[in-house]
């Protein structure tokens, strides 16, 4: 497998971005009328927010848009911590150290000191500089409410983009201080339409039935139906690709914690099923959205009676919900394995 083609697809350019038109379009007129706003992207999982983010940054600041873009993950900081502050050589100079032992700063007031300082540095050859801080649901309260303080001390050279998947997890004062602009997947027509410009690009042989299936697994989401392609085809070799080698893939797409964790609700094991949510959270990094929907489609498979299938599936809507209304992702998926372990 020579690339990834969530990366050799990766849109360049806004124009190139695949659905959310208004958002783009939006996002467009700001970046060619030189006036942009601190913005707030909002929306589910691999719906284009990142892929818009770095487009935008190219649309300004053209190839060396990488000298005047930072980009910072919010779950690196506060759900792995110390040990991922190490790994990246950014932050060495800061922590005056790589052994995560030997920091005696806490993780909030490092996030505060490498944005402050991130934001104090001057653009190169441009007005302003883009801080873009992914998965923004993951700073707790304090880090919110400095990083919008910082947003003011530095509104005149340094614009920010916050991504989130759960916007009610961040603060008012926070989400006033950008323009908010919702992402979505695809529709089917617009992923079809993609997807057949993909297959031609790489000279592949897909059955009408075999794109319809992939459509239907992908549900809108571009990221996955790259992947699920890239893997049909590595599987299929020169053969054609069809619904069964499209199921096939899918099959290689699931978590084999998944599989754990589904086995420990059933033997009411308790104390594995809170283990296996933490590989999945902590060791994959899945977010709680992406879990429901590997364990929903488990589920869905077992030979359970029908039944016992539609609780378990209504437990799953509701702890679903719950982290719609930005609750604590592992404090509802320990909830959720605690009511299958009755």
């Amino acid at each position: 497998m020579k690339d990834l083609w969530t990366v050799k697809y990766r849109p360049a350019t806004l124009d190139g971005i695949v659905g959310n038109e208004q958002s783009v379009d939006m996002i467009m007129k700001l970046a060619r009328s030189n006036n942009l706003p601190h913005l707030v992207f909002h929306g589910p999982e691999n719906s284009g927010k990142v892929s818009t983010a770095f487009a935008l940054a190219r649309e300004i600041y053209g190839e060396d848009y990488e000298r005047n873009l930072a980009y910072f993950n919010a779950s690196d900081f506060f759900e792995q911590g110390k040990n991922y502050l190490v790994r990246d050589k950014r932050f060495i100079r800061i922590l005056g150290t790589d052994d995560p032992k030997k920091i005696k700063k806490s993780v909030i007031y490092i996030f505060k000191e490498v944005i402050n300082e991130y934001a104090s540095m001057s653009p190169m050859d441009a007005e302003y500089k883009i801080i873009f801080i992914d998965n923004a649901e993951s700073l707790n309260s304090d880090s919110q409410h400095a990083l919008r303080r910082i947003m003011e001390k530095y509104t005149t050279t340094c614009r920010f983009i916050l991504s989130t998947t759960q916007p009610s997890k961040l603060i008012t004062p926070l989400r006033s201080r950008g323009l908010q602009l919702f992402f979505t997947h695809v529709s089917d027509d617009r992923l079809e339409k993609f997807i057949s410009q993909v297959i031609e690009s790489e000279g592949l042989s897909v059955s009408e039935d075999g794109i319809d299936a992939l459509i239907y697994h992908a549900k809108g989401n571009v990221a996955r139906a790259l992947n699920t392609l890239q893997i049909a085809s590595v599987q299929a070799g020169s053969e054609n690709i069809g619904p069964q080698q499209i199921y096939d893939a899918t099959l290689g797409e699931q978590s084999e914690n998944i599989t754990k964790l589904f086995g420990s609700m059933l033997s009411k094991d308790i104390l594995g099923a809170r283990k296996h949510i933490d590989s999945l959270i902590l060791g994959e990094g899945l977010s709680g959205q992406e879990i429901l929907l590997q364990l929903h489609k488990v589920i869905i498979n077992s030979s359970e009676p029908d039944e016992i299938i539609s609780r378990w599936i209504t437990k799953i809507a509701d702890t679903d919900f719950y982290l719609t209304e930005s609750a604590n992702e592992r404090i509802q998926l320990e909830a959720l394995a605690a009511e299958f372990c009755k």
